[in-house]
């Protein structure tokens, strides 16, 4: 059970009684979908920890990926200044949207169409996580990633060994560059073995931050 800071009835729930709710992916900071919650959806998802919504067609509750298996695991759920939006950061397991992307909002209307140049240097490894479980779900031709999730973890495994071992020689080597590279190689194959168990890189962070503390 999450817990929770305020009571609910600060919260603005619109005249049908619904408050729209923003889910973004914690790891990648990329919004997933924006969806409906009615104060009963809202009471379960923090008592849960699993995003439920209300649909207003169907006039009923839903449970994010109670069929297609893609749960979403509720981290923090914030509220805005006006008390009448919800942003509920979630570790999206797979994808999002029925269409198999990871996020709802995949085609884009405006803007510059440089994605990969305005990532943050922390986003990006949400983001090559997020592009390997797109490829292992959809499995495109020519695809690498697909290719090696395929073969099964053994080879990917093997990868990683190999990795590893150029990281040593690299910085035996002492060369700058030449590490880094290899470095950003063995990180790239470590996230494909997380993706193959579709254990979130969040565990990671997770840990991380223990031994930051």
């Amino acid at each position: 059970m999450l817990k929770s800071d305020i009571d609910l009835n600060e919260l603005k729930f619109d005249g049908h009684g619904l408050i729209p709710a923003v889910v973004q992916d914690i790891v990648s900071g990329k919004v997933l979908m924006l969806a409906y919650m009615n104060r009963e959806s809202l009471e379960k998802t923090i008592a849960t920890g699993k995003t439920w919504f209300y649909s207003r067609s169907r006039q009923k509750m839903w449970n994010k990926g109670e069929t297609s298996g893609n749960h979403q695991t509720v981290r923090d759920i914030y509220y805005d200044c006006d008390a009448d939006t919800l942003l509920v950061k979630v570790e999206q397991k797979n994808a999002s949207c029925h269409t198999g992307n990871f996020s709802c909002f995949y085609r884009k209307l405006a803007g510059d169409f440089q994605n990969i140049d305005t990532l943050s240097k922390v986003a990006v490894l949400g983001e090559i996580y997020e592009v390997i479980q797109e490829r292992k779900r959809l499995s495109p031709e020519n695809s690498y990633v697909a290719k090696k999730m395929d073969e099964g973890i053994d080879r990917i495994l093997k990868k990683v060994g190999e990795e590893a071992g150029e990281v040593i020689i690299a910085a035996k080597n002492g060369d700058s560059k030449e590490l880094a590279w290899e470095i950003a190689d063995l990180i790239f194959h470590l996230w494909m073995t997380l993706a193959y168990y579709d254990i979130s890189p969040d565990l990671v962070y997770d840990k991380l931050i223990e031994r930051r503390k």
